[in-house]
């Protein structure tokens, strides 16, 4: 068993859960519902993880990263991925200026959106991988490389991309090294009927109500210092590692639908973001302890964008998120 959580951080646990309300309140000032999306941000800025958010235009995504950094205090930078984008464009480029006194001529690098604190990657499928490459440092080692200079990005630092599943015309499918990157994949689907009229009537009424700020960049590092000492027990490390190992084929312990139906599995970082997930999920609701469920519940958000189907599957209309659900529901993961 897990030894238990110091008292100061019993205390700190309780005032995280607070702020996780009230940033929640905040968020649902200009966000109508996507309370599963909402927490899936949450889960990810409190691990130090990135998400990736996948829905039809229209549904709020960008206001919902926007108003999130507002909230947290955070600076915030929002970049459109296009066609013609280039990797200068997103990390910044080396520039020629002129001293004006002396004539003398210098490079001065000049920072790019992704020295923020949040960077929205909007529609990230839409760039060439050459560009959507340029992330990949970033994401991994919060610092880039440009002109054989190394600089570190601001902490926290998260990404939030945002991807449309419907438009296939000009677009990139994200690599499955650059998909790696992302702790949690977002699903973000169409409101309610009742969500909707609130919708309507919020954004066709008066000016809304402003966000007030719930947390500030130095609180948000404290806390995610705190997650991480959350202990968990050498179980929960073994479902969590059992269950990812469980999306690979070769495995021995992939069950048959994985062999039948996967092309390639989720890799090591998936078990640890699972593990992480579980902590934050465990840490947002002021609990000092991760469970099986913690893990459960991050698990689709977590291994669905991992697995790679194969054309057996195609043909049986199955997708990575059936299997995951099955995989999770079947609770072969836990030891008995």
């Amino acid at each position: 068993m897990p030894s238990s959580a110091p008292s100061d951080d019993v205390a700190a646990l309780a005032r995280l859960a607070r702020a996780v309300e009230s940033l929640r309140a905040q968020i649902a000032v200009r966000v109508v519902g996507q309370r599963e999306a909402v927490d899936g941000m949450l889960t990810a800025v409190l691990s130090g993880g990135h998400a990736l958010l996948v829905g039809v235009p229209g549904l709020a995504k960008t206001l919902m990263v926007a108003t999130l950094a507002e909230a947290l205090q955070l600076t915030f930078s929002r970049v459109q991925f296009t066609p013609d984008l280039m990797p200068g464009d997103i990390t910044g480029s080396d520039v020629l200026e002129e001293d004006p006194t002396t004539g003398r001529r210098v490079f001065r690098f000049l920072r790019g959106p992704v020295f923020a604190n949040v960077v929205l990657a909007d529609e990230i499928n839409r760039t060439p991988p050459k560009t959507q490459a340029a992330l990949l440092q970033a994401m991994q080692e919060h610092r880039i490389t440009a002109g054989g200079t190394t600089y570190d990005l601001p902490a926290p630092f998260f990404v939030l991309a945002t991807q449309n599943p419907i438009e296939q015309e000009g677009t990139y499918p994200l690599p499955e090294a650059q998909l790696d990157r992302f702790m949690l994949e977002l699903r973000i689907g169409y409101p309610t009927r009742q969500e909707e009229e609130a919708i309507v009537e919020r954004t066709t009424g008066a000016a809304g109500t402003p966000v007030a700020p719930v947390l500030d960049a130095a609180t948000i590092v404290d806390m995610q210092d705190l997650v991480r000492r959350i202990p968990v027990s050498k179980a929960l490390i073994a479902a969590a590692v059992k269950l990812a190992r469980m999306t690979r084929p070769d495995d021995p312990d992939a069950p048959a639908l994985v062999r039948e139906y996967v092309e390639w599995g989720a890799g090591p970082r998936a078990s640890q973001y699972l593990v992480l997930a579980a902590k934050a999920r465990a840490a947002m609701n002021g609990r000092p302890l991760a469970d099986l469920d913690d893990v459960a519940a991050a698990a689709l958000a977590g291994l669905r964008h991992r697995v790679v189907t194969n054309f057996a599957a195609e043909a049986a209309d199955r997708s990575s998120t059936d299997l995951v659900q099955e995989l999770v529901g079947g609770r072969d993961w836990i030891e008995r």
